[in-house]
């Protein structure tokens, strides 16, 4: 993530105090003569400059963390780009607040001095700035040392590019828009895309119009992405568009995209470019994914009768298939019980998919097939109906490693239910169980009965109990159109705010 005025940071925040805690490493914790070296130096920030090219190259890390606490962007600067050590790992250092992001700055001040024909030091060895915000004892950096993050990035450029070139590794997350400090490290690495090598590899995008997305793949090297999360208004000319990027993106293990609802099919300026052949290009680069292990898909309505081959195109078997508030087909749901990419599949999430119009035999066949590795099942909210549950019943209850199950939002009858829950007596692993409110609780008008909700509820928690133990089970009726919560009875009933 750029730094914004709220986190200048990069990344998932990770609590730098906790991280010095577990690894004990502090400036109180070193030598006397250490400390005091080191508070001379910071005394007087000129100094500390021109002592850089004598100063022990142990010295560095911890006068470089000082530095950035006490935002010394002279000193930081100065010796970033003179660091003794092949690797830089800055970014949890910038979680303290920085509302200016000056001590941001400083770092890529370094950089530039670092690029300057009148910079020289003999001891410069940077090849890999960090700026993510994650946990990295670069202290402890010998110059021999190389961590696993700097061989995945170093072994894919050529040997003649690696002696030229730092790298730049960042997590990036944008949303809605760009922050200012987002804008200058964009025109910063736009600017600067011949003599540096950039590398993202988490990148979150919401928002943003497609020309900026295009721009902002072009500085970094899409092979280094391995998380990608996408949630943006497409045409499909633009998703056309879109996916040459999309499957450079090789080493992608984790894909989140969405919402694609406000899709259109307008073509004004390619005619001939059908909307079936933008669906193709776009499905096809599913193939040039080597190791994509997590898929979420949400409101992806124009993949309708196209996900049997964005599921045929992968290489490696998915841990997780999210298909969220979709539309899909028969035919996608057939070819859930054969493919292959699917057979070792931990968390299924259907949330929000319609399946009351469906037969569910392929997503039965599904189920048993993953019963041994399937963890987490949700499908809250999709019309489920007594005679489509009691289609997958059987192998729902082979499931023994499943530790969660979301059912909210069905259509089920209480002595369906009931018969559910008895048929669960190999669930000892569950830690969440969500139920929808039996249809009994409903009066003519569709109106909750509280006191039939309690009732029947207490009744079907007795039943379980004489099957096993619960952890954590609750029930909860259909969304209340006046105030948007439900009735939920969990140990006690929860009223929703209308009752409140």
């Amino acid at each position: 993530m750029l730094p914004s005025k709220k986190n200048p940071t990069f990344g998932d925040t990770i609590p730098w105090h906790e991280y010095q805690e577990q690894q004990k490493i502090s400036v109180h914790t070193s030598p006397t003569p250490l400390k005091m070296e080191i508070q001379t130096l910071l005394r007087d920030e000129a100094l500390a400059v021109s002592s850089l090219e004598k100063l022990p190259s142990d010295l560095f890390p911890t006068l470089f963390k000082e530095a950035c606490a006490g935002r010394l962007t002279n000193l930081i600067k100065a010796m970033l780009a003179a660091w003794p050590f092949p690797c830089l790992a800055v970014g949890a250092l910038m979680e303290s607040p920085d509302p200016d992001c000056k001590t941001f700055q400083a770092v890529l001040d370094g950089v530039d001095l670092r690029l300057t024909r009148e910079f020289h030091s003999r001891r410069a060895k940077l090849q890999v700035l960090d700026l993510r915000n994650v946990c990295h004892p670069f202290w402890n950096i010998q110059d021999d040392s190389e961590t696993l993050e700097e061989k995945q990035v170093l072994k894919v450029l050529p040997r003649y590019a690696l002696r030229q070139r730092l790298k730049v590794i960042v997590d990036l997350c944008i949303t809605s828009f760009l922050h200012e400090a987002q804008v200058s490290f964009l025109m910063w690495a736009q600017q600067r895309m011949g003599s540096l090598y950039f590398c993202c590899t988490k990148m979150k995008i919401w928002t943003l119009s497609p020309h900026i997305i295009i721009v902002i793949f072009n500085v970094f090297d899409p092979e280094h992405i391995t998380e990608l999360e996408l949630n943006t208004e497409w045409t499909m000319s633009q998703l056309e568009n879109f996916a040459p990027y999309f499957g450079q993106m090789r080493n992608l293990h984790k894909v989140f995209l969405a919402p694609f609802r406000e899709i259109t099919f307008h073509f004004t300026h390619r005619p001939r470019i059908t909307e079936a052949e933008c669906i193709n290009k776009f499905v096809s680069q599913f193939s040039q994914f080597n190791c994509l292990q997590h898929l979420f898909m949400d409101c992806i309505h124009f993949l309708r009768d196209e996900i049997d081959q964005v599921l045929g195109f992968l290489k490696t078997p998915l841990e997780t298939l999210s298909i969220t508030y979709s539309l899909i087909s028969q035919r996608d749901l057939n070819s859930f019980s054969c493919c292959q990419s699917l057979l070792q599949l931990k968390h299924l999430d259907l949330r929000g998919v319609i399946l009351c119009t469906l037969d569910l035999m392929p997503l039965r066949a599904l189920i048993e097939k993953v019963a041994d590795t399937l963890e987490t099942l949700n499908l809250q909210g999709c019309k489920v109906k007594d005679v489509q549950l009691n289609v997958f019943l059987p192998a729902l209850r082979q499931c023994s490693q499943l530790t969660q199950f979301k059912f909210y939002n069905n259509d089920i009858s209480m002595s369906t239910l009931k018969d559910f829950l008895k048929h669960s007596t190999n669930w000892s692993r569950m830690n969440v169980e969500q139920y929808p409110a039996p249809m009994e609780c409903y009066d003519e008008l569709a109106e909750v009965s509280v006191e039939r909700f309690a009732q029947v509820c207490r009744e079907l928690m007795d039943t379980l109990r004489t099957i096993r133990q619960p952890k954590n089970i609750s029930f909860a009726t259909d969304i209340c159109l006046t105030c948007g919560e439900s009735y939920v009875y969990e140990q006690v009933l929860r009223l929703c705010h209308c009752w409140q």
